[in-house]
């Protein structure tokens, strides 16, 4: 790439086909910041960084990974934390909203990830050094007040599973507790008794408590 160079791409390939070869030039700092694992999921990128973690001279390479709650949501998302922390990464979780989701490498790249759509997301690659400042200075505010990845689970956070979930879909829907329960193949009964169970686990007084709880820990998009 050439010195202060912005360009923008539409999907995970052209993202791969155009910048994949940043991730594999990392030297010494790989940030990445992201609500859940979906954003940045490529398997080009993933192996690149995994490969650098495995070479012999690793000494001056920190590899952050600056996560929402919502990435603890799923068993699989948790297990995959576990192996890139047991390969050196710091994993930390933050109860604040990421500034951006992003991938800084080295304090000369970054990645943008803009909204996702029908044509997948946009990225926007950049070298300029303001900007590349300018949002890792923000990353770095944000990763400075995070836990941990152990310390916020030994926090209790919780971990809703498929039906949890479904139950906190149904309770934004704005349904009757009869018709949400029609909609998940529930008896009344089931369905405001896991109501209950999802409120106990957010820590919540109310239904309105629990929507408020799990939008603060990122548990509903």
């Amino acid at each position: 790439m050439r010195n202060e160079e912005v360009f923008s791409v539409q999907g995970d390939a052209e993202l791969a086909a155009r910048a994949g070869h940043l991730f594999a030039s990392v030297t010494s700092d790989f940030l990445c910041a992201a609500r859940d694992l979906r954003t940045w999921s490529q398997p080009v990128a993933r192996a690149a960084v995994l490969r650098r973690m495995r070479t012999p001279d690793t000494s001056g390479l920190t590899v952050r990974k600056l996560l929402s709650p919502l990435a603890l949501v799923e068993e699989e998302a948790r297990a995959h934390l576990r192996l890139v922390r047991s390969r050196g990464a710091l994993v930390r979780i933050s109860g604040s909203p990421l500034p951006h989701e992003t991938i800084i490498i080295d304090r000369r790249f970054m990645i943008l990830a803009g909204r996702e759509s029908s044509a997948g997301r946009e990225y926007t690659v950049t070298t300029s050094r303001n900007l590349v400042e300018g949002v890792h200075s923000l990353c770095q505010a944000v990763w400075d007040d995070a836990l941990d990845l152990d310390t916020w689970l030994r926090g209790g956070a919780p971990h809703l599973d498929a039906g949890s979930r479904a139950v906190l879909d149904a309770l934004g829907s704005g349904l009757t507790d009869s018709a949400a329960a029609g909609r998940l193949g529930l008896s009344l009964r089931t369905y405001r008794r896991r109501v209950a169970g999802l409120m106990a686990a957010l820590d919540a007084g109310s239904r309105f408590q629990a929507g408020l709880r799990a939008g603060e820990l990122g548990l509903s998009r």
